[in-house]
């Protein structure tokens, strides 16, 4: 599913409302790295969570409506347009209602809900049944004032569009890409290198553009297929200066990680590489107000520097129809059970936000109770 317009339209649409999300600037940032790749920022200084919001593309057109777009999410998941139903679950089961805890999404030492608990609830739809099931609002809304949170909050899933089938789209292939990249990472570092890609096979002239403003730079780049059972195209780039691979004193911030999922595998191979260039845009400004001095201070694991040791030598993963019939179906297929959307943005608004939770897959890294899920400790015994 492509978006229904231009990145130029998108903008167009959503600037008039900037301010009322207390987004006060967009600006270019492309030019504090060398490599050219566009990168955007937009500033939400009193936000509930993070100030910068940051976006890539292929164009400046792309990487600005990206990041004000992200603003924009955050903005609105930190004040979502919900009705709100303070109940227990055991009330809402007495009325025929179906619920989902979330228990994946429980903070640290923070315990699965009491039937008899009122907890405030927010309604959202099952995609693979359709039905109405109701979830806990604090396993939704990105507000990171709120004290003693029962649940993990982030922007996981978060997804936004000029319409809700775009945040629905967008928001299932950022979970499916969480999860991959999870079991990705559990796996033993020989299976990690054996999924290297050959960034030459890829038949794309877009992508071939990005690989040699990169390799014109001196960087080196690794792409690794990540897709998991799930069927859907999912690529991990990393990107590292050779001056840097061979010094004894790199930093961890200096190899920067990127990571894409679409049907089409040139679509996330660009996402991953663009998120990767937006990644060191990042610690070059040093304004992202989540990454604190001892985050600069971490020297690079070995682990870590040797993927550049991987050999490139795998074709990229096969395409898939990108209908979202087609996406819910290769979740069931992997044992999905429920994907819900939640709407968080008023209807009259000209653009679209979603929170995309997805239970039954894996979930990055963040404090919650449960560290890693079902699918990822299977991976790991996996021979």
């Amino acid at each position: 599913m492509e978006r229904i317009c231009s990145s130029e339209e998108t903008f167009e649409r959503v600037f008039p409302f900037l301010e009322s999300f207390g987004i006060t600037r967009v600006g270019r940032q492309t030019g504090l790295d060398y490599i050219g790749i566009p990168v955007w920022c937009a500033y939400t200084p009193n936000a509930k969570s993070i100030v910068v919001a940051q976006g890539k593309g292929l164009t400046d057109a792309d990487a600005r409506t990206s990041a004000a777009m992200e603003a924009l999410e955050r903005a609105v998941a930190c004040d979502p347009a919900l009705d709100v139903n303070v109940t227990s679950v055991a009330s809402l089961n007495r009325a025929g209602e179906e619920v989902d805890l979330l228990s994946p999404l429980l903070a640290q030492s923070r315990s699965i809900p009491n039937a008899d608990d009122n907890l405030a609830f927010v309604e959202g739809r099952d995609l693979l049944s359709g039905g109405r099931v109701h979830v806990p609002l604090e396993a939704v809304c990105l507000d990171r004032t709120l004290t003693d949170c029962r649940y993990w909050q982030s922007s996981d899933g978060l997804a936004s569009g000029n319409n809700y089938e775009e945040t629905v789209f967008h928001g299932l292939l950022e979970r499916i890409e969480r999860d991959a990249h999870v079991l990705w990472q559990v796996l033993a570092e020989p299976r990690q290198h054996a999924r290297c890609l050959d960034p030459e096979r890829f038949d794309d002239a877009r992508f071939k553009r990005l690989v040699a403003m990169i390799e014109e730079k001196d960087i080196s780049l690794r792409l690794f297929d990540i897709t998991s059972d799930v069927g859907i195209p999912a690529i991990a780039a990393f990107l590292a200066s050779k001056a840097t691979l061979a010094s004894p004193a790199a930093r961890h911030v200096d190899v920067t990680f990127g990571c894409g999922s679409h049907p089409y595998p040139e679509k996330a191979a660009i996402r991953a590489v663009t998120e990767a260039a937006q990644s060191r845009v990042t610690h070059i400004s040093g304004a992202r107000d989540d990454i604190f001095p001892k985050t600069y201070r971490r020297p690079l694991s070995d682990r870590l520097r040797r993927l550049f040791d991987a050999r490139p030598e795998r074709s990229p993963p096969n395409a898939v129809s990108a209908d979202l019939d087609h996406i819910l179906s290769r979740l069931r297929q992997a044992g999905v059970c429920r994907a819900i959307s939640v709407q968080l943005g008023h209807p009259d608004l000209p653009f679209a936000v979603s929170k995309i939770l997805v239970p039954d897959l894996e979930n990055p890294e963040g404090a919650r109770r449960q560290r890693l899920g079902p699918r990822a400790i299977s991976a790991t015994l996996a021979p």
